[in-house]
C-alpha cells in the first residue's frame, strides 16, 4: 500500500509521498476545475450517466482537482427539477462521479466538489435564507454562525466539501449589484460576520469555507461589476482586509480572488496580495480559488496561454474555475515559463485539503439523505424576523384593529423576488410571500385584498387604476416596493453566468448595475396615487441594494425593508406588521437621497471639508445602524473602568472596558443593538468621522434599565500608521455609544506612552 493511502501518518507525510508519485500531467489535473458540474452527468428518468465529456476530462489530466456546480439549477444552468439533480439524489449523483474518477485514475485521488452557497445551497430542495445584506441587518453573529452550520449540514449531506459563500465584499458603492452579497459597508460588522460563518461552516470537519472575493470588490469605478479599484495601501488595510484577517485567524480553509485590479493589478496575478499579504502576513494556509473565467482575463496582460497561467500561479492561485488557461501549465513547466516547485507548492495545497477533509478515507457519502430539518426553517424565519429594519413609524404599526386591508405591488407575491441572486428553481410551498405571509397572520375575518398595480421596472396595464379603486374601501394600505434579483430562463448569460440582458423584473444581482438608486418611475407612481387616497400607507421595500427613497422616507405612514428575506420572509415581515414580533434590524449600510451623494458610507474621513451640496443634503438619509423598534430606548450613561491605559498595558492584552445603560422606557420588551464608535483625536495620518469597534444585541424588558459591557482592545484602536505598518499611537480616543452611528453619549480615553 502506497504511504499516502496510511491514514495513521501525518498529513505532510502523506502529501509528500503522493506528490512524488505524480506526472507532471496529473498535478496539472490537481489544479483544473474546468467543468460545469451540469455537464457531468445526463439524467434520464431517475437515472444518472457519466457523460463523455467527464470521461474524457479524467483521462486527459488523470483525475481531476474539483468539479463545480454539481447541484447547481438555475437559468443559467438550465438545471430544473426534470433535468437537475433533486436533493433524494444527490449523494448517489456524487458517489457516482467520484467512484468514477478514483477507479479510472491512476492513483485513485478523490476530487472535491464545489458548491454555491450564498445564502443557502443553490440546489433543488434546499433552504434559501436572508440574503448577507439581510442577515447583516441582525447584527448578531451567534445566529450567523448557525446558520452556516445548518447550511454545511446539508450540503455535506449532499457529498459536498467546498462551500462557497460570499462575506469578504465590503459595500461601498451600492450602484454594483451584488451589493445584496454583502454583510456591510463596515468593515468591522463584516469581519464579525466573516469569522461566526467560517466557524460555522467549518464545525464538522467535513467542510471547507471558500470565502468570496479577495479583495476590494466592493468599490468598483463608477459602481461597475468586476470594474477597477482605485484606492490606496490604507484604504485596502482598514476597510477591505478585516474580514479576511477575521477569516485566516479563524482557520478559514479556502478563499476565493477577486476579478477587480487594485491600483492596475488583477487581483489573479497580485502576488503582493495572496502571497504576501495572505499568506506570509496572515498566516493564511488554505487554497485560493479562482473565480469563474477570471484567469482567461490575464491574456488581456499576456496573450501566451503558459505566460499568462505561470502568472497567476506565482501570484499564488491554487484552483482554475472554468478557464483556458490552467490547463497550459504542464506545458508552461516544460517550455520553462514555470518552476515546477512552484507548482508543487499549489497541488500540495490541493491535496492536503484533500487529506484534512478526510477524503482519501472516506470518499463517499450516505445515500439516504436527510429530509429538510425543521430546524432549519425556524433559523430561516428568525433569520428573516431579524432583518426587518422599521426606519419610519408615524404611529400606524403594529397593526390594530384593520378591518380591511389592501395589500399592493410588485413584490407583494414574488416569491423568487424575495430570494436574491445565485438562487435555484424553488419548491413553491416551502416558502411564504408577503401576501401569504399576511393572509396567514391577520386576525380573522379580516378582508385581505390584493393587486399587483405594476412590475418592477414597467408598467402593467390599467394596474395603478385598478389598485386604487381596490384600495378606497380599505382601512390600510401595505405597498410592497422595491427591486429583484430574480433571474428567468429567457435572460442571456455570460460564460461566468453573470447576466448579460435585461428584464423588467431583475434590477439587481451580478452584473445588473444600477446608475441610478432611485426608486423606478412606475413604483413612484402608484404610491403617489394611493397617497391621494389619505388612507395609511405602509410602506414595505424588499431590495438587494439600498434604494434612494426620499418621497417615501418624508410621505409614507411607516417604512420597512426587509433586503431579501428568504423564503420565509412573508412570515416574518407579518409578524412584524401585526405585532407578533418586535422588529431589532439596523442599517447595515447608509441609505441615500440620491445617487449624486455617493459615498454616503458612514466612516469617511473627518477632514476638513463641506459635507453638504449646493443643491442637496450630504449626508445619508438614513445612517448605518439606524432602526426604529416598538420599544423606546434611552441610553442613559457610559462608564469605564479605566479612563486612560498604557500602550504596553493594551499590547499585553488588557482591555478598556465600558459599562453602557439603556433604559427601555415602553411597556413592551424589546432587541436594541447597542453600539461602539471610536475617534482616534491624535494620530499620525487622518482619520474616520467614526468607526464602529464593538457591538452587543441585548433584550430588555418592558420599563427595564440595564448595564451594557463592551470592551475594546489593541486589534480595535491600532492603526495603519504614517510608517505602513499597524501601530498602536498614544493619545486620546473620542469613544461614542448609540443604538445607531448618530449616537447618543459620550466619553474621552487615553493612550499613553507612560509605565504604571
Amino acid at each position: 500500500m502506497s504511504r499516502y493511502l496510511d491514514h495513521k501518518l501525518e498529513t505532510e507525510e502523506r502529501v509528500t509521498d503522493l506528490l512524488g508519485q505524480m506526472t507532471l500531467v496529473e498535478k496539472c489535473g490537481q489544479l483544473n476545475q474546468r467543468l460545469y458540474g451540469w455537464q457531468a452527468f445526463e439524467r434520464v428518468g431517475n437515472s444518472f450517466d457519466v457523460t463523455p465529456k467527464f470521461e474524457e476530462e479524467v483521462a486527459k489530466f488523470g483525475g481531476i482537482g474539483a468539479l463545480y456546480g454539481l447541484f447547481r439549477a438555475d437559468p443559467w444552468s438550465g438545471m430544473n427539477q426534470e433535468n437537475g439533480v433533486s436533493r433524494a439524489n444527490s449523494a448517489r449523483v456524487a458517489n457516482q462521479l467520484q467512484k468514477y474518477v478514483i477507479e479510472n485514475s491512476r492513483l485513485g485521488i478523490p476530487m472535491l466538489f464545489s458548491e454555491e452557497v450564498p445564502h443557502g445551497h443553490q440546489a433543488l430542495d434546499s433552504e434559501s435564507y436572508p440574503v448577507n445584506l439581510a442577515r447583516g441587518a441582525s447584527f448578531n453573529t451567534t445566529l450567523q454562525r448557525e446558520i452556516a452550520e445548518a447550511i454545511a449540514t446539508e450540503i455535506s449531506d449532499k457529498g459536498v466539501h467546498l462551500a462557497l459563500a460570499s462575506a469578504l465584499d465590503i459595500l461601498r458603492d451600492p450602484r454594483w449589484g451584488r451589493a445584496e452579497e454583502c454583510f456591510s459597508e463596515d468593515p468591522f460588522l463584516a469581519a464579525e460576520f466573516t469569522k461566526a460563518i467560517t466557524t460555522g461552516f467549518q464545525a464538522s470537519g467535513r467542510v471547507a469555507v471558500i470565502l468570496k472575493h479577495f479583495a476590494a470588490q466592493g468599490e468598483p469605478v463608477g459602481g461597475h461589476n468586476s470594474g477597477p479599484v482605485s484606492i490606496g495601501m490604507r484604504e485596502l488595510r482598514e476597510i477591505f482586509l478585516p474580514p479576511m484577517v477575521a477569516a485566516a485567524d479563524g482557520g478559514a480553509l479556502g478563499v476565493m480572488a477577486a476579478y477587480n485590479e487594485i491600483d492596475g493589478v488583477p487581483c489573479h496575478a497580485n502576488g503582493a496580495l495572496l502571497t504576501g499579504i495572505l499568506r506570509e502576513e496572515l498566516g493564511f494556509e488554505g487554497i485560493v480559488m479562482a473565480d469563474g473565467c477570471a484567469l482567461d482575463r490575464l491574456l488581456a496582460m499576456n496573450p501566451d496561454v503558459r505566460k499568462a497561467g505561470a502568472m497567476a500561479l506565482m501570484a499564488g492561485v491554487d484552483l482554475s474555475l472554468w478557464d483556458e488557461i490552467f490547463p497550459n501549465l504542464a506545458a508552461a513547466v516544460v517550455s520553462g515559463d514555470l518552476d515546477e516547485e512552484v507548482l508543487d507548492v499549489a497541488v500540495s495545497r490541493i491535496l492536503r485539503l484533500k487529506f484534512q477533509l478526510g477524503l482519501f478515507e472516506n470518499p463517499y457519502v450516505s445515500e439516504t439523505v436527510p429530509e429538510r430539518a425543521e430546524s432549519w426553517r425556524a433559523l430561516n424565519l428568525q433569520a428573516a424576523r431579524e432583518s426587518i429594519c422599521l426606519l419610519e413609524n408615524r404611529e400606524v404599526l403594529p397593526l390594530e384593529n384593520a378591518q380591511h386591508i389592501a395589500v399592493i405591488g410588485p413584490n407583494a407575491d414574488a416569491l423568487y423576488n424575495q430570494l436574491g441572486d445565485y438562487t435555484a428553481p424553488q419548491n413553491l410551498a416551502d416558502g411564504m410571500t408577503i401576501l401569504q405571509g399576511i393572509k396567514q397572520i391577520a386576525p380573522e375575518n379580516t378582508i385581505i385584498s390584493y393587486e399587483k398595480g405594476c412590475d418592477i421596472r414597467e408598467k402593467v396595464a390599467g394596474g395603478v387604476e385598478r389598485a386604487s379603486e381596490l384600495a378606497k374601501s380599505a382601512d390600510v394600505i401595505i405597498l410592497v416596493l422595491g427591486g429583484s434579483s430574480a433571474r428567468n430562463f429567457d435572460m442571456e448569460f455570460l460564460n461566468n453566468g453573470a447576466v448579460s440582458s435585461k428584464g423588467p423584473n431583475m434590477d439587481a444581482g451580478e452584473n445588473v448595475d444600477l446608475a441610478d438608486l432611485a426608486l423606478p418611475a412606475v413604483q413612484l407612481e402608484i404610491f403617489q396615487a394611493l397617497k391621494q387616497l389619505g388612507k395609511p400607507v405602509v410602506v414595505i421595500l424588499v431590495q438587494g441594494r439600498p434604494n434612494a427613497i426620499p418621497e417615501i422616507s418624508e410621505q409614507a405612514d411607516a417604512l420597512l425593508t426587509t433586503w431579501y428575506p428568504g423564503a420565509q420572509g412573508g412570515i416574518a415581515v407579518a409578524e412584524t406588521l401585526f405585532g407578533i414580533v418586535n422588529p431589532s434590524g439596523k442599517l447595515p449600510v447608509s441609505i441615500p437621497r440620491s445617487s449624486g451623494q455617493l459615498p454616503v458610507y458612514y466612516n469617511q474621513k473627518a477632514g476638513e471639508y463641506k459635507e453638504d451640496y449646493f443643491d442637496e443634503r450630504g449626508a445619508a438619509l438614513y445612517p448605518f445602524g439606524y432602526g426604529l423598534s416598538y420599544s423606546d430606548f434611552a441610553y442613559k450613561g457610559i462608564q469605564t473602568t479605566h479612563q486612560s491605559r498604557t500602550v504596553a498595558e493594551l499590547e499585553s492584552g488588557e482591555k478598556f472596558r465600558f459599562a453602557v445603560t439603556v433604559q427601555n422606557r415602553s411597556n413592551r420588551a424589546g432587541s436594541e443593538v447597542v453600539q461602539l464608535y471610536v475617534h482616534d483625536q491624535e494620530a499620525s495620518i487622518t482619520r474616520r468621522k467614526k468607526e464602529l469597534k464593538a457591538f452587543q444585541k441585548v433584550e430588555i424588558g418592558a420599563k427595564e434599565t440595564i448595564e451594557v459591557p463592551l470592551e475594546i482592545g489593541l486589534a480595535e484602536l491600532q492603526i495603519w500608521s504614517i510608517q505602513n505598518r499597524w501601530e498602536l499611537e498614544a493619545g486620546t480616543v473620542r469613544i461614542f455609544v448609540g443604538g445607531s452611528s448618530v449616537t447618543a453619549i459620550e466619553t474621552v480615553i487615553d493612550i499613553t506612552n507612560g509605565v504604571r
